[in-house]
């Protein structure tokens, strides 16, 4: 082997190199990803600085080991238990367990572990505040309706946590009150609504404003701009 070889042996087998190469290649990645959804969605570039903060929120939460809890109404309510459904398995990527945990399951279980383990996927904790509908009904029936979101916030969440708060409007009540809650408990906030922003545009750390009024619409440009941010996570931390 001569000198040549030698450092490049070296430098392919040197932990560190490996991991500044595979932060750039994952840094790459998702970058493609965000770009795309301008070539896309070309009217989305005026909420491009926002989305990408809304990322760099995710992404924090994600890497302190935080919980991402979603909200909405009606089409909005929908796309808060999407979202989470892309979190909580593979979305575009694999997302096998890892050796260990394959090797733990088939140890405790010799039989169903192997099953267990192969299908199995790595997730990033998420839970839809619009999904629990025997929880929510009793808000709703004993408390107050515009409690229905704030409750959950405040009996799940903790510092360091996020919420998501989908209204297209920006005014919906019960979506207002669970952001004033976790502001006030430590939970980041990220608010998706149309182009006013409403009241959640004063209070949220970050708001993405799509450039639409009609409800519909707002949830057209909704859409795109959450898948966005879940395949540029899943490459964050899964790739």
């Amino acid at each position: 082997m001569d000198m040549e070889q030698k450092i490049n042996y070296e430098q392919q087998n040197d932990p560190e190199i490996q991991s500044e190469t595979n932060e750039s290649d994952r840094s790459e990645q998702v970058e493609k990803e965000f770009g795309a959804l301008f070539v896309n969605y070309p009217q989305l570039s005026v909420c491009s600085g926002d989305i990408r903060a809304a990322y760099e929120l995710i992404k924090n939460t994600c890497l302190r080991g935080g919980i991402i809890m979603t909200c909405g109404n009606g089409g909005s309510a929908s796309d808060a238990g999407h979202i989470v459904s892309e979190l909580m398995k593979s979305f575009r990527m694999k997302r096998p367990v890892t050796e260990k945990q394959m090797i733990e399951l088939i140890y405790f279980f010799p039989e169903e572990g192997a099953y267990l383990a192969k299908n199995l996927h790595l997730a990033i904790p998420a839970i839809s505040l619009a999904g629990q509908s025997a929880l929510s009904t009793a808000i709703m029936n004993d408390v107050a309706p515009d409690m229905v979101f704030a409750q959950q916030v405040f009996g799940y969440g903790m510092a360091g946590d996020l919420l998501i708060c989908i209204s297209t409007s920006g005014n919906s009540k019960n979506v207002i009150n669970a952001c004033m809650v976790a502001k006030t408990f430590g939970i980041e906030t990220i608010g998706m609504t149309g182009e006013d922003g409403g009241k959640l545009r004063e209070i949220c750390d970050i708001t993405i404003r799509v450039p639409a009024c009609e409800t519909f619409r707002v949830q057209e440009f909704h859409l795109p701009v959450y898948h966005t941010l879940c395949a540029m996570i899943e490459i964050e931390m899964f790739s």
